[in-house]
């Protein structure tokens, strides 16, 4: 298979985790959870006052994101790839986010939309927006994420940097305050 540039990788383990092993091409790959991702952003447009900032609701969003194409999904990947922190760190790393996104909304150490694009994940970003601070979600410039494209390169980029804790970037891209 190919991928655009930034592109995660797919190594032979996680590639027996798909549920429909007739799948064999990066397209078809891509519909299959662009149609889980669609379920799943439902799922959390019906879901009301709910603690956000847990483990356990990360790994839930997570799984109806990608759980009807992945057998991993609500789980912490456990290979390195070319964005993102160790796998190791992951559950540590993912409790001090969290905590950390906390004491933010509380004490409005950040305006709305740093905030949310401090937390990495553009869904739980948009989530935040608009069920804990009733903004509206971050236009995240379509389906060119999607694609190899300037911006999709522009954001994986960014992640990069936003993972070596240089939100600048990231900023500079999406932030509206």
């Amino acid at each position: 298979m190919g991928y655009p540039d930034g592109a995660t990788p797919l190594d032979p383990d996680e590639m027996n985790g798909i549920k429909f092993p007739h799948i064999t091409t990066r397209g078809q790959l891509d519909q299959m959870e662009h149609v889980n991702i669609q379920e799943g952003l439902r799922w959390l447009n019906r879901i009301q006052h709910t603690d956000m900032f847990t483990n356990q609701f990360v790994r839930k969003l997570h799984e109806k994101l990608f759980g009807n194409v992945w057998n991993w999904a609500g789980t912490f990947r456990q290979t390195e790839k070319n964005i993102g922190i160790n796998p190791v760190q992951i559950s540590q790393q993912l409790r001090v986010l969290l905590e950390d996104a906390q004491y933010w909304i509380k004490n409005k150490t950040y305006p709305p939309y740093e905030l949310a694009l401090r937390l990495h994940h553009r869904i739980m970003a948009d989530a935040v927006l608009m069920q804990l601070l009733a903004k509206k979600s971050i236009d995240w410039k379509g389906d060119s994420l999607n694609s190899d494209s300037k911006i999709r390169n522009d954001y994986i980029a960014a992640l990069r940097y936003a993972d070596q804790g240089d939100y600048g970037p990231l900023l500079a891209l999406y932030s509206k305050d």
